[in-house]
């Protein structure tokens, strides 16, 4: 992978992160678009994924130090109460890191796994769309809008969204919107939760020397960093709005249009 490539696919993650279109589906067909052949490992990726949760947490830094401040009163209160369903709801995602990594890297080879995901992306928001248009039921009252048995059905969605083309911010907003979830709040927690797996596993990768055995060049992954950091820290701030307050059904008919197109490349 070249400097120019990693820059490419730097910029397609930030600014497909943070909408529900799949980040990991379209860097997989930049790499099929840029012939950039897909390597043994997942360093590149976890790497621009690094770049973009470090724009989440520039952008939610007031929000995340609030409930830093609360969690070291060491008292139960609204903000401990937040962490602890953000950690009940990467319970899923850990078990699938843990047992089923080679799987997932082994599916983001193939283009057919990414263009039949993004169909089902396509479902999942066609469906949440109409959902939250009744508005929220169930436990919509519970403390900070969401309740421990949502935190963790959305956690479910996240490790399902491990695979590439099934978007991760597209699955955990539509789980929570057809659990009742408040669309405002779903949106936060839905950026929030994945700031611990992805900084944990790129803190593996360099414990374990994963980014030292990379096939990727140390150039093409800083560039592939600062360029996935600087549009994503762009996207985060245009971006968390429009996911909050706009009709899904576009990003539904986008993921339909793009998931069709790459199956029938695919087979043709």
């Amino acid at each position: 992978m070249s400097w120019l490539e990693a820059l490419i696919l730097g910029l397609v993650q930030g600014l497909t992160e943070f909408l529900p279109v799949s980040s990991s589906g379209h860097l997989t067909i930049g790499r099929e678009l840029l012939g950039v052949e897909a390597s043994g490992d997942l360093v590149f990726e976890v790497t621009v994924h690094a770049a973009t949760v470090l724009s989440t947490i520039i952008v939610f830094r007031k929000q995340i130090w609030k409930l830093l401040c609360g969690l070291f009163k060491f008292k139960y209160n609204d903000e401990t109460d937040y962490i602890l369903k953000i950690a009940v709801s990467m319970i899923p995602v850990f078990v699938v890191g843990v047992f089923f990594k080679d799987y997932v890297e082994a599916l983001f080879s193939s283009m057919l796994v990414v263009g039949v995901a993004l169909l089902v992306t396509s479902l999942l928001l066609f469906f949440s769309d109409m959902a939250g248009k009744r508005g929220p039921s169930g436990d919509a009252e519970a403390r900070n809008g969401i309740s421990f048995w949502q935190a963790i059905v959305i956690g479910v969605g996240q490790a399902f969204a491990v695979i590439p083309g099934l978007s991760r911010s597209g699955t955990t907003i539509s789980t929570g919107l057809l659990c009742g979830v408040k669309r405002e709040v779903v949106a936060q927690f839905s950026f929030l939760m994945v700031l611990v797996p992805i900084l944990g596993e790129a803190f593996l990768d360099v414990v374990g020397g994963d980014m030292a055995s990379s096939s990727v060049g140390i150039l093409p992954l800083a560039t592939g960093f600062v360029a996935a950091f600087v549009s994503g820290l762009f996207a985060c701030k245009v971006m968390i709005a429009l996911v909050k307050k706009a009709r899904l059904g576009w990003f539904a008919l986008y993921c339909a249009i793009v998931g069709l197109a790459v199956i029938i490349c695919t087979v043709a």
